[in-house]
């Protein structure tokens, strides 16, 4: 929503300023200026980008305008569901859990909190490295080193969207100078004109320039820097549940774990130690 709430305020910004300058409104309106630097970019973009990348970037685009993030609530949850399956391993077996792991859609530890079941990389991560402690004599160490690569390969996937965005972005003051001149070359053509038609169209070819500036530093570029903030955020979710897994099976207690997840959460989104405590013992 803050996107939404974030353009309105830059175009209201750049054109308030505008006509309190007494500028004429109708000048700024150049369809044909916005095709040419809309068009190209938007081509550019299909030609730089493979499919995949391309679906990623809309759906991404698309997450950042409903404002989807990752709440205090949230990350309570994933270290309630992780509590749970750690009191389990603890009381039952590591074996007691290989329903869970195998079908997290059936399993009544993680139906508890559908929304992360809902995240399929987080039960993914879940699931994949309790699937390996059970099946291997895997060190703990190499455990971590693996599940940092496997996070450092999930980042670089969900940076893509935002690189390709920037690359439109930084595109778009390039492609207003090109939609600029196309203006002046058909200005040029124009010389027999009385000096106020010549005016007109210089102005309008200018707009191009403008345009593109605007979509860059207004627009665009912000949206791809947003783009690898969520990014981020995703990732440091499930940081949080790499740093409790290992911690327990490194052989620390349940709640020892949780902790050890807890203090890694975001200090905006971070629960504190007796809310963290109160989540536990409503859960027992």
């Amino acid at each position: 929503m803050l996107v939404i709430v974030g353009i309105i305020v830059v175009f209201s910004a750049v054109i308030g300023g505008y006509l309190l300058e007494h500028g004429n409104l109708s000048v700024l309106f150049q369809p044909v200026e916005l095709l040419i630097i809309g068009g190209a970019a938007i081509g550019a973009f299909m030609i730089s980008n493979p499919p995949k990348i391309i679906k990623a970037t809309l759906g991404a685009l698309k997450n950042i305008v409903v404002g989807e993030s990752y709440s205090k609530q949230d990350y309570v949850d994933a270290l309630l569901l992780l509590n749970g399956i750690f009191y389990k391993i603890r009381q039952q077996g590591l074996v007691s859990i290989e329903s869970d792991v195998d079908t997290p859609g059936e399993s009544v530890l993680f139906n508890k909190y559908p929304k992360i079941l809902n995240n399929h990389r987080a039960v993914l991560l879940i699931a994949d490295t309790l699937r390996i402690v059970m099946t291997t004599t895997i060190a703990t160490h190499e455990l971590e080193a693996l599940i940092d690569t496997e996070l450092e390969t999930y980042q670089e996937e969900l940076l893509a969207p935002s690189k390709a965005v920037n690359m439109v972005a930084d595109s778009l003051p390039g492609l207003g100078i090109v939609a600029a001149v196309l203006g002046i070359v058909l200005t040029m053509a124009k010389m027999k004109e009385p000096p106020e038609v010549l005016g007109q169209s210089i102005g309008a070819a200018m707009v191009g320039t403008f345009l593109g500036v605007l979509l860059c530093y207004g627009f665009v570029g912000p949206m791809g820097r947003n783009l690898e903030h969520s990014a981020g955020e995703r990732v440091q979710y499930l940081n949080v549940l790499k740093v409790a897994l290992i911690a327990f099976l490194g052989g620390s207690a349940p709640k020892v774990a949780v902790e050890f997840g807890r203090r890694v959460i975001p200090e905006n989104v971070q629960p504190s130690f007796a809310e963290m405590e109160e989540a536990l013992r409503q859960r027992k």
